[in-house]
């Protein structure tokens, strides 16, 4: 018989819970082009680890119907930027800092964390709105709110396989400062500004 001593077991059960699979999770999606962890900055790192481009995300969305789209930009973004039309739900990580404090070593309005946000997610993922999803593309802007998105959620205990879309809606910067590189929008993928009712659950 082998002995565990009590200082090892909480070591031992770790690296269980850490090779099993996920309760609740999906199999990993069969990506054309798979997005490597080596290649994202810190920022745009995830806990799951699992990573999608938007334009992968546009033809994973059409051709199966468990995989949903949530965006979790501020709702003010989705109205007067767009939003991809395949959207399941938009429920925001963020917001503008209601006093419109402004940091002007980045040049923009301070935003702060939703409080309602991981509450607001398991509920539309109770809903019968989301019946038979199992995974979530979670999407920003250009990747790195998604990341600190599917962390909290992962944080959270919820139990889809959750994938964060690196270029986000608007992709990254060019050499300008202008996002024209990637993203949603500029891979041509079908978006609009018409917010439709009930995007965000119980909030209109």
């Amino acid at each position: 018989m082998i002995r565990i001593t009590r200082r090892a077991a909480p070591a031992l059960v770790a690296a269980a819970l850490a090779l099993a699979p996920l309760a609740g999770g999906a199999a990993p999606l069969e990506l054309q082009q798979p997005v490597a962890a080596d290649s994202l900055p810190d920022k745009k790192l995830t806990e799951p680890g699992n990573y999608i481009t938007a334009a992968e995300a546009g033809r994973v969305l059409a051709e199966s119907d468990s995989v949903a789209l949530l965006d979790v930009r501020s709702p003010s973004e989705t109205m007067l930027v767009g939003y991809p039309v395949p959207t399941a739900v938009n429920i925001p990580f963020k917001i503008v800092d209601p006093e419109l404090e402004f940091s002007a070593k980045k040049g923009v309005y301070k935003m702060v964390g939703y409080p309602d946000f991981t509450d607001e997610v398991k509920a539309w993922l109770a809903s019968d709105a989301a019946q038979g999803i199992d995974t979530l593309l979670v999407m920003c802007r250009s990747g790195s709110r998604s990341a600190d998105a599917v962390n909290a959620l992962t944080e959270a205990g919820v139990d889809v396989t959750l994938y964060s879309m690196v270029d986000g809606f608007e992709g990254d910067k060019n050499d300008a400062g202008v996002r024209d590189v990637n993203g949603w929008r500029n891979a041509g993928l079908p978006w609009t500004y018409t917010v439709r009712e009930g995007l965000w659950p119980g909030h209109h």
